[in-house]
């Protein structure tokens, strides 16, 4: 499901600008915050406002189409997601965000119901470091 169906899915409206923020957001290729963001849909929109821009953007979060990842200092970054459910891996030295797929943290919460009885409903589970790249680049 695309950012549009989503938006209209859950009841909010469709604008032609927020298509382009969902747009830039899912063109950025990196975790962007909510003002480089806004800087970059303005290069294609120079009246764009800045509200118009965070307002979508959580939107955005709330219909799933994106997610809000938190760095150190309580600084909000977004990425845009695929409907499905997953978790991600947030690169702290590049920004690169990669998705990864409910399998990868499945026996986890089989363990949590079979060892404390707790039976998960949803879970959001990011892992920040550095990606592979930035790893082999810090290691040389």
């Amino acid at each position: 499901m695309r950012a549009a169906e989503q938006l209209r899915a859950a009841g909010e409206r469709v604008t032609p600008q927020r298509m382009l923020v969902a747009e830039t957001l899912g063109a950025a290729g990196r975790q962007v915050t909510a003002q480089e963001l806004w800087e970059r849909v303005r290069r294609r929109l120079p009246g764009v406002g800045r509200a118009t821009v965070f307002r979508t953007l959580e939107a955005l979060v709330n219909v799933g189409a994106a997610r809000r990842l938190e760095l150190d200092g309580h600084v909000s970054t977004y990425v845009a997601c695929a409907p499905r459910h997953h978790h991600h891996l947030s690169c702290t030295r590049c920004g690169r965000v990669e998705e990864v797929e409910e399998g990868y943290v499945r026996q986890l919460i089989e363990r949590l119901a079979g060892d404390r009885g707790f039976l998960v409903d949803d879970a959001r589970l990011d892992f920040y470091g550095r990606c592979a790249r930035c790893a082999t680049e810090s290691d040389a």
